[in-house]
């Protein structure tokens, strides 16, 4: 089978009340080994698309193949999977032993290999000295580990994991986050993750599926939906973006002209843009922006005032109204030289390249 292919959607729909589709002919593979994470909005048909690949839901049409297999009769405790859940599922009458061994229990493995299996996970989950223990005498981070490793200890063939980390504080989190990645890659093993946090899906994933509306808009590596989304929903949803709306007033060589609402006019990338006079929404990052700053001189020069200045440790964030009359435009300035940034209410330029600016579909 073509490793590109371990997991494959093809054309799956689902509908709850007959009417409404929450996942929309949904069509896509991944490879063995990768870890991959579902994000979008609440309600755009990520979760609904890990449980039909549990088993839980059953497609509305279409299928789902696991390793070459069709999975429509297959119920969900013969998929050989492992699951993780944000509120953990752990059984409060059994210790961190008895929780992990459970679905070796259940495989009826024998005693001895029980003990050396769990004794395993438990130590590459960090939890060794531990197995005495019952769930409310760890704490929440302890609980997520135990949680790991009862999907890990069987060699589940996939383990799918729903919002794991959304109970836990921010710190504990990002530490969570850096460590489940280093499990999936010291062990191999092969991730379909779901979550809402953008920052997570950049840090833990191979590529990430982002959802809107029951639909997949891009299906690419980190780097790549920052760096080149594809319409202005991934923009958007991705990081902090700058907006500017307007019309193409011309189309030149590999560059377009966009005549903004507001007044001026800029050049830019036209990435998913229409015919002469169609509408298009511009997607700047606000790292890629500077103010009166020294670029080519054939980079796009827009008038602003500074509206706000916030300090935060290695970036200042400033927030400028441009005279065309988008008041909520931001640079992301490094503090390097901070003593030559402008004060508040101060006129500026802003400028940035055509290469940096984005022409897209406007929503």
């Amino acid at each position: 089978m073509n490793d590109q292919e371990f997991v494959r959607f093809v054309e799956v729909q689902k509908t709850f009340d007959g009417e409404t589709l929450v996942v929309k002919d949904l069509s896509f593979s991944m490879r063995k080994g990768e870890f991959l994470t579902l994000l979008g909005p609440s309600g755009s048909g990520k979760t609904t698309t890990l449980l039909m690949l549990a088993g839980f839901e059953r497609p509305t049409g279409g299928d789902i193949h696991l390793d070459g297999q069709p999975l429509s009769r297959v119920p969900s405790h013969k998929r050989d999977l492992g699951m993780v859940f944000q509120d953990y599922a752990l059984f409060p009458h059994m210790n961190v032993f008895e929780n992990v061994a459970f679905p070796l229990g259940i495989r009826k493995l024998p005693k001895t290999e029980i003990g050396t299996k769990v004794a395993s996970v438990l130590e590459i989950v960090k939890l060794a000295g531990f197995e005495d223990r019952r769930p409310n005498q760890l704490s929440g981070g302890q609980q997520q580990r135990v949680a790991l490793a009862r999907a890990l200890v069987f060699g589940p063939r996939l383990v799918l994991m729903d919002e794991p980390l959304g109970a836990l504080d921010k710190q504990l989190r990002e530490q969570m986050q850096l460590e489940i990645k280093h499990i999936q890659e010291d062990l191999g093993i092969t991730v379909v993750y779901v979550t809402h946090d953008q920052q997570e899906a950049l840090t833990m994933s191979d590529r990430i599926a982002v959802f809107n509306e029951g639909r997949v808009y891009q299906l690419d590596t980190p780097d790549e939906l920052y760096e080149n989304p594809r319409n202005s929903f991934v923009a958007q949803f991705i990081g902090e973006n700058n907006r500017l709306s307007g019309a193409v007033s011309g189309l030149t060589g590999e560059l377009c002209e966009v005549e903004l609402d507001g007044g001026g006019r800029v050049k830019a990338l036209p990435v998913n843009v229409g015919e002469v006079g169609s509408r298009t929404q511009l997607s700047v990052r606000p790292e890629r922006v500077a103010i009166d700053g020294d670029v080519r001189e054939d980079a796009n020069r827009l008038d602003a005032r500074i509206e706000e200045l916030i300090y935060q440790g290695d970036t200042t964030r400033v927030r400028l109204r441009l005279a065309c009359g988008v008041d909520d435009f931001v640079v992301k300035l490094t503090n390097t030289r901070r003593q030559e940034l402008h004060p508040v209410g101060a006129p500026v330029s802003v400028v940035f390249s055509a290469e940096d600016c984005r022409a897209l579909d406007e929503p």
